[in-house]
């Protein structure tokens, strides 16, 4: 699995800003489309550029709708046409009637409007009033409606402008409502679509780190994608997979433990018995024994003694060993002599069945280690290869330089090895053939193993014409 930081753009804090910022730029639009369809309910809002124009405009309309019929109903007609429009005016008949394009007409300017009305109703020259072509007191404008010649009413419109925003401010709380309701469809939408796919990942990473903690050690998160919720999904299943490995060794190893102890108390309780058997046969006083037969109890009980600290000792040897309470020394070790010492420690044996014993050393053969534990070792192999080569055969030691290592050899000319027991001949208290390990413990090759590992080699065995036990050393350096 790779530790490698995600792409950018996949990456989920990239993913995140550049998912808000979409967000908000289709926010902005919407709001936009909004306001624009609103601002299209506004439209006339402005009539005309000055107060003067819209007067005019207004005096117009009303006289057109007169004109084309004389009972129109006005006050209907300018709310209809002008109720959108920010800027309000008032309409004065010369009957007396009044309009506006509000529901509330402003007083001050109807009640000036009225009197402007009579003013120039009392002042008619020639068909046309006087002075409507100047600007009106106050600063308003004013603009007559003229039908046929006479003056039917007046428009008023007051002073100044609104603001600009003014046409909008009916429409306040429709735009703030649609901006509350996209905003809160767009913020949904968004946490959907940018933290809902990471949201299920992560609920799937509680779940398997929720079946890790209740023992099911082969559960997995999914690493789908390629942001840090991926990244964090594959450290959790390399720490699952560690997890899962250790688990598995320590059930090994509480396995190899509990079957060490069946083995040592199996093969402790066989020398226990027959001791155990003779010596109450001693300690029977109707049963009379001779004193040959009495010495030959007493020497079998006096053989599975020993056996028994065989046994202990080596297993406290390989304790030691495999524990690494056992310091070793380093120094240039000369095989040929350590070879020269197996034989001996074995030549009545070799003697007695006939079997030749053969070195083959290499002159150039250089190894740094514990002679001591080394000798040990090859002394194990050489008991092993023994009890193995038939009567009359041949057992070779061999040591040869290599490149990097140098291979120390111990081979018979026996049966070999079945090759389902190959695996497991260095385990403890492994006996490939029972029937001629008679008096072995079944620790010695795992002894072999634990000193040649300590010595940074390995050790390794296979069947040529025979079993070949091979020990490779790390090569030492030339002075």
């Amino acid at each position: 699995m790779s530790n490698s930081k995600p792409v950018w753009y996949r990456s989920l804090y990239w993913r995140v800003g550049l998912g808000f910022v979409a967000f908000l730029a289709a926010l902005l639009v919407a709001q936009a489309l909004v306001f624009v369809w609103l601002a299209s309910r506004t439209a006339g809002a402005f009539p005309a550029a000055s107060n003067a124009r819209l007067a005019e405009l207004v005096a117009s309309d009303i006289r057109d709708q007169i004109e084309d019929d004389p009972a129109a109903d006005l006050g209907g007609h300018i709310r209809r046409e002008y109720g959108r429009v920010v800027q309000p005016f008032v309409v004065v008949m010369i009957d007396g009637r009044a309009f506006s394009n509000r529901n509330i007409m402003p007083p001050v300017l109807l009640q000036n409007t009225r009197q402007r009305v009579a003013l120039m109703a009392a002042g008619r020259f020639g068909g046309r009033p006087r002075g409507l072509l100047r600007a009106a007191a106050g600063g308003r404008a004013e603009a007559p409606i003229v039908v046929d010649g006479q003056m039917t009413g007046l428009v008023a419109v007051p002073p100044g402008r609104p603001a600009p925003m003014a046409a909008l401010q009916p429409l306040g709380s429709a735009l703030a409502l649609s901006g509350i309701l996209l905003l809160i469809t767009g913020a949904g939408a968004a946490s959907l679509l940018i933290f809902g796919p990471v949201r299920r990942r992560l609920r799937q990473l509680e779940a398997a780190s929720a079946r890790i903690g209740a023992g099911d050690t082969a559960a997995r998160a999914s690493e789908d994608g390629g942001d840090e919720v991926a990244a964090l999904a594959r450290s959790f299943n390399r720490m699952a997979a560690d997890l899962q490995t250790r688990a598995a060794a320590l059930s090994a190893s509480d396995q190899a433990r509990r079957q060490l102890l069946a083995d040592v108390s199996h093969e402790l309780m066989t020398p226990l018995t027959a001791m155990r058997g003779y010596l109450e046969t001693l300690a029977m006083a109707e049963l009379q024994l001779d004193a040959p037969m009495r010495e030959r109890y007493l020497g079998i009980v006096e053989e599975e003694t020993r056996r028994m600290e065989r046994i202990v000792g080596d297993l406290l040897d390989l304790a030691r060993l495999e524990g690494g309470g056992s310091a070793l020394r380093r120094e240039l070790v000369d095989i040929g002599a350590l070879f020269e010492r197996v034989g001996a420690r074995h030549h009545r044996e070799l003697t007695e069945r006939g079997v030749r014993l053969t070195f083959r050393v290499d002159p150039v053969v250089r190894v740094v280690g514990d002679p001591d534990r080394l000798e040990q070792a090859l002394q194990n192999l050489a008991a092993n290869a023994l009890r193995h080569a038939p009567e009359g055969g041949e057992i070779t030691l061999s040591a040869a330089q290599g490149d990097t290592h140098v291979c120390i050899a111990v081979r018979d000319n026996g049966p070999g090895i079945r090759p389902e027991h190959l695996p497991l001949v260095f385990d403890r208290f492994y006996k490939a053939d029972v029937a001629r390990a008679t008096g072995g413990s079944g620790l010695g090759l795992s002894i072999v193993k634990a000193i040649v590992e300590r010595q940074g080699g390995t050790v390794g065995v296979r069947n040529d014409r025979g079993a070949v036990f091979e020990i490779l050393l790390p090569t030492a350096p030339h002075p």
